[in-house]
């Protein structure tokens, strides 16, 4: 049965949803608790919390919202540190160590306010903050580890020994960045490289979070009370784990609903758990948090709750990482061949790597629960490159190849970074991407020519690139930037290079690994794997969904990067010399992850973190290269199943070389065919529910595209259409007005792609689209080439001037959609009017152009899309008249500046600010007072990719003949764009574009939500579910924006009516409340004054 609806009116606090009662069972223990064992949410009296400081701003949302949830167990309860002291206060400074924390705690408890609270049951929340720990290479991680360590001690005694009737709850906590994702108290690890402090903070926060958990075991919990314990949550708090991998500061809407997910795994951790495993990990719309059962009601502790130790972990069995070689015939050619495809084994003198962690050696002997050690490199055992000791003992693809030349060099040995002498010719780095393989091979190429050991030009040379998996990993923050196009243009660079500058070479491109089967280690509790780690690392493929369609297009996107390099390969590009030639390996095609006799991944494969691969799978890995190295093209294996029992392959007497597409009697299927000439820029429709509202809505909030009657646009020469579809320089000043992206009518959709129509697929009797190039039906396109932000406001009255006096046009009921996009020349001649086109005056012309509209049109929907980043465009270049000099006169702030200019930095920042403002100005609820009105932020041109085409060329066909304004087909890929981004939520826009021919790319409001996103409906309608500790909580991946402590769920027979009428009472109540004390008040003030005769009007403040 529901438990009663509550309405909490919060007036004047910053958490603004309706929150109800959280969970039924909240009465206090029959009798007070005489051990910490027995104590329940309700028992609690006093809350507080140590280890803040002035940055805490989401620790104290997540401990503030807490007070309140437990609030609804005893609404008594106090929380001194949180309620009594300001943490906003300018004035305010928190103690700086945990233990001066502690003592000010203990001395309020003890002094005479509180001296009511000594027998009270008390919790209290201990978090010991990362971000205090400056650590900025491995070694320096133990020290600081144990530093840290030390101050949580010294607090923990002193509680220990001051407080009763208390349970501290210790939780780790990361995650206090600001906007540039850099961080605020530590920025000596701002120095490390991003591959670098991508594995080093997560490990540092696991060594951290395991080092409390050993002191608390020794400790035994400081349990030698019955009235006091300490307990540690069970996984570190990390504010965003998507940010830290991806590199960018989440949205407003995002940081909200990361709070709410912290507010419910710490609650989840204060209480007892289910008997089963429950994740409590928030999905689109519902926030499920745990309540106390009947059967487990209390607050955990290791004494009613025993906790799983990390340290029971199976320790790894010593794996045979030797090889048997069954080869006879070791001997190199005769003499020293001049062709590849004569190569054998013998006759390689050089080897050589690129790539990520697994070529540099991250943790493959790590022990199962020395997590430090995978920032370890041991680049002498590594697979393709590592050379230590010998076949016996380590499988390398070196020590393979020294028994058929044991004067073989250029092999890694020991441990090091990519730049150290031991290291030699393995140039991995960890954490790098394909977009890094240019500069590797660059470096790699400098060490074979400057080392006195090598031959360059008379050594044959075997070269390994093994390079992708972090770019899957972080592909779901850019599916574009990390494409299959984007990856394979980056090996084709670097391949080029290897091609052009290396002699007697053979290069294996191993493909990348099948990448999603590793997240089986990640599935059973009982692996002891840091899942929250491996989801900071490579979040694109362990936090989506099994099912999910996030997961399917990872899964598409590493399909799409094995088939690339295989085409980039058969296309017969390193061929044109006889000492050259590149070959890919696909033993990594696909992978299945090794299983123990009882069906549970064989975590011996792999490293401390359940994610770089251990000795044990680097030497099957070895073994495969080698055997792909000898089979044929066409018939090499393309399945690594993981088992000891790879034998390792001979050379045949037949053909005793390693295998190339020409000894391999292969033939190459050849590059794709061109597809022919692109007749016009249409696009296909596919949407079936073309239908508007049953009635007109009155809400711009329940708009549908159908009901959208008239269409408008405001902006400069990119609205305008000059250019788009100009042959010569004397068409450049022409305006296309019918072709343009928000506003243009021409033709149909089939064979031109335009807003409108988009639009008019939806309601045919769509009105203000431009057509052609005459100003007479320019309709609604209020754009003027040249415009600058402070010309909108005429625009815009000139707009509503020209829809009042249309007379097809019902100015009052008819729903409108009216487009603004500019900031270009504004940016482009900042350098010459810096005062007058500030970021501040974008902003203040920005919001009079709305403020006009908001004030004057009635039912109107409003796109403003986002000024992009303007520097990719110096990357268009043509050697032509309009490209060269055209260019430079349309946009000499950003043409004429050098490259890496301060004026150049300065107009990257400045670009940076109008986005800003322009976020600012639309998220700050000014145009949220109507509700036939809003303004929706569509980002989409945010992050400005140009398109390529060939190696590293602009296409310039994406640009008119001044390679500035754009051409139809921009037009038609903008419109497009605007249009997804109208039919996705607030937080989950994509904010760059995807410039790629396809007709097929519209999308289509879906049958759950028919309606254009806005701010209002963007955000999740459902009611949260709640539900006892007993039945099992299902985990989804959250992307809703909703910040709700949650409801319960009641059942259908609810009448709807109650919690409208209960929401209205309770605002009675309150609005009643407040008259009665202001009423009161007021009687008091004039009876003093009366008193003291003195006779003042005053005006009735309501």
């Amino acid at each position: 049965m529901c438990s009663p609806l509550v309405i909490l009116v919060l007036l004047g606090v910053l958490w603004t949803p309706v929150t109800t009662l959280i969970c039924p069972e909240i009465s206090p223990s029959p009798s007070a608790p005489h051990t910490v064992n027995s104590v329940r949410p309700s028992d609690v009296a006093v809350l507080s919390s140590i280890g803040l400081h002035r940055h805490s701003s989401e620790l104290s949302s997540v401990a503030s919202r807490l007070q309140e949830l437990m609030t609804l167990f005893n609404p008594a309860l106090t929380s001194p540190s949180l309620h009594k002291t300001n943490l906003y206060s300018d004035e305010f400074v928190q103690p700086r160590t945990l233990v001066e924390q502690a003592e000010e705690l203990s001395l309020y408890l003890h002094s005479d306010q509180a001296a009511d609270m000594e027998g009270e049951w008390k919790l209290v929340l201990l978090f010991v903050q990362v971000d205090q720990l400056c650590v900025f290479e491995d070694h320096q991680i133990e020290p600081a580890v144990s530093s840290a360590l030390r101050e949580v001690e010294r607090a923990l005694q002193l509680l220990h020994s001051e407080l009763k009737h208390a349970i501290v709850s210790v939780a780790v906590w990361d995650g206090e960045y600001d906007a540039y994702h850099h961080n605020r108290m530590c920025p000596c690890m701002e120095t490390n490289s991003e591959g670098e402090l991508r594995l080093l903070r997560p490990v540092l926060i696991q060594v951290l979070q395991e080092s409390l958990d050993d002191h608390l075991v020794k400790k035994k919990w400081y349990g030698d009370r019955d009235d006091f314990t300490v307990i540690l949550q069970d996984t570190p708090f990390i504010t965003d784990p998507a940010s830290m991998a991806s590199g960018s500061a989440p949205s407003e809407s995002q940081a909200r609903r990361q709070i709410d997910n912290m507010l419910v795994q710490m609650w989840a951790n204060l209480l007892q758990p289910a008997r089963e495993e429950h994740n409590t990990q928030n999905n689109d719309v519902v926030l499920t948090v745990p309540c106390p059962s009947e059967n487990r009601p209390f607050l955990r502790t290791e004494g009613n709750s025993p906790s799983y130790r990390h340290s029971d972990a199976s320790p790894l069995v010593h794996p045979i990482t030797g090889t048997v070689l069954p080869c006879v015939d070791l001997q190199p050619s005769n003499s020293t061949p001049t062709s590849v495809h004569a190569l054998r084994p013998g006759d390689v003198k050089v080897v050589a790597a690129v790539g990520d962690s697994l070529t540099a050696g991250n943790g493959i002997a790590s022990n199962p629960n020395d997590v430090i050690d995978v920032l370890r490199q041991y680049r002498g055992l590594s697979w393709s490159i590592g050379g230590d000791e010998n076949l016996t003992t380590v499988t390398t693809l070196p020590n393979i190849l020294k028994h058929f030349n044991p004067r073989l060099t250029g092999y890694s040995e020991g441990m090091g970074k990519e730049h150290t002498p031991q290291s030699f010719l393995n140039q991995a780095v960890a954490g790098q991407r394909s977009r890094d393989m240019p500069a590797q091979v660059r470096a790699l190429v400098k060490r074979m020519k400057n080392d006195s050991r090598i031959s360059f030009e008379s050594d044959w040379k075997v070269i390994t690139v093994f390079i992708g998996g972090n770019d899957m990993c972080d592909f779901c923050f850019n599916s574009l930037y990390f494409s299959a196009e984007n990856y394979v243009r980056h090996i084709r660079d670097a391949l080029d290079y290897l091609h052009k500058e290396v002699p007697r070479a053979f290069v294996n491109l191993v493909e990348p690994l099948y990448i999603t089967p590793l997240r089986e280690m990640h599935v059973d509790p009982s692996l002891k794997c840091p899942t929250w780690l491996v989801n900071i690392i490579c979040p694109c493929v362990i936090s989506p969904k099994a099912g999910s369609r996030a997961l399917h297009l990872v899964e598409e996107m590493n399909r799409g990067y094995q088939r690339s390099i295989n085409e980039l390969v058969n296309s017969g590009r390193y061929d044109t010399r006889s000492d050259f030639t590149v070959v890919t390996q696909p033993f990594f095609r696909d992978i299945f992850v090794p299983k123990l006799q009882d069906g549970r991944p064989d975590r011996s494969f792999f490293s401390a973190d359940c994610f770089h691969l251990s000795q044990r799978a680097q030497t099957i890995m070895a073994r495969s290269l080698w055997n792909n190295m000898l089979e044929p093209l066409g018939f090499k294996t393309t399945k690594e199943n993981f088992t000891s029992q790879v034998a390792l392959k001979c050379p045949s007497k037949t053909l005793p070389y390693i295998r190339t597409y020409l000894n391999s009697n292969y033939t190459y299927e050849g590059p794709s065919p061109t597809p022919g000439p692109v007749k016009n820029w249409g696009s296909d429709f596919s949407c079936v529910d073309l239908a508007p509202s049953v009635s007109v809505p009155t809400s711009a909030h329940k708009l549908r595209p159908g009901d959208i009657k008239v269409v408008a646009a405001l902006g400069d020469s990119h609205t305008a259409g000059t250019g788009a579809k100009a042959k010569n320089l004397f068409q450049l000043k022409t305006e296309y007005r019918g072709v343009s992206w928000s506003i243009g009518g021409d033709g149909t959709l089939d064979t031109v792609t335009t807003l409108p129509n988009i639009l008019k697929k939806f309601n045919p009797s769509l009105q203000g689209f431009s057509k052609g190039q005459i100003s007479r039906q320019k309709g609604f396109n209020m754009a003027v080439s040249g415009a600058k932000i402070l010309e909108i406001p005429a625009q815009v009255k000139a707009l509503i001037k020209a829809m009042r006096e249309n007379k097809k046009v019902d100015f009052e009921k008819d729903w409108k959609l009216v487009t603004v996009f500019v900031g270009g020349n504004d940016l482009c001649s900042y350098c010459t009017d810096q005062n007058n086109l500030s970021p501040k005056n974008y902003s203040a012309n920005l919001m009079l152009s709305l403020d006009i509209l908001y004030e004057e049109v009635p039912r109107v929907l409003v796109n403003v899309v986002e000024i992009g980043q303007i520097d990719p465009l110096r990357t268009i270049k043509k050697n032509s008249l309009g490209c060269t000099l055209l260019q430079r006169f349309v946009c000499p702030c950003l043409m004429h500046a050098e490259e890496n200019s301060p004026e150049l930095e300065e107009l990257k920042r400045i670009n940076q600010l109008y986005q800003m403002e322009t976020q600012r100005l639309i998220s700050g609820g000014r145009y949220d007072g109507r509700v036939d009105f809003t303004v929706v932020l569509q980002p989409y041109l945010r992050n400005l990719f140009v398109p390529y085409i060939g190696e590293g060329v602009a296409d310039v066909s994406f640009f008119s003949l001044d390679c500035f304004h754009i051409s139809e087909r921009t037009h038609a890929e903008m419109a497009i764009g605007l249009w997804n981004n109208m039919l996705e939520p607030e937080d989950r826009k994509q904010v760059y574009n995807n410039f790629t021919y396809d007709r097929s790319k519209i999308r289509c409001p879906s049958e759950a939500h028919p309606f254009i996103f806005t701010k209002i409906n963007s955000l999740p309608s459902p009611p949260v579910s709640i539900t006892t500790a007993a039945p099992e909580l299902h985990s989804t991946s959250s992307s809703s924006p909703l910040p709700t402590l949650p409801a319960p769920k009641c059942p259908s027979a609810l009448p709807v009516w109650v919690p409208v009428v209960a929401a209205i009472s309770s605002l009675l109540v309150g609005i009643a409340a407040a008259w009665l004390f202001l009423s009161r008040r007021q009687i008091k003030e004039k009876k003093k004054k009366n008193e003291d005769r003195t006779f003042e009007t005053k005006a009735a403040g309501f």
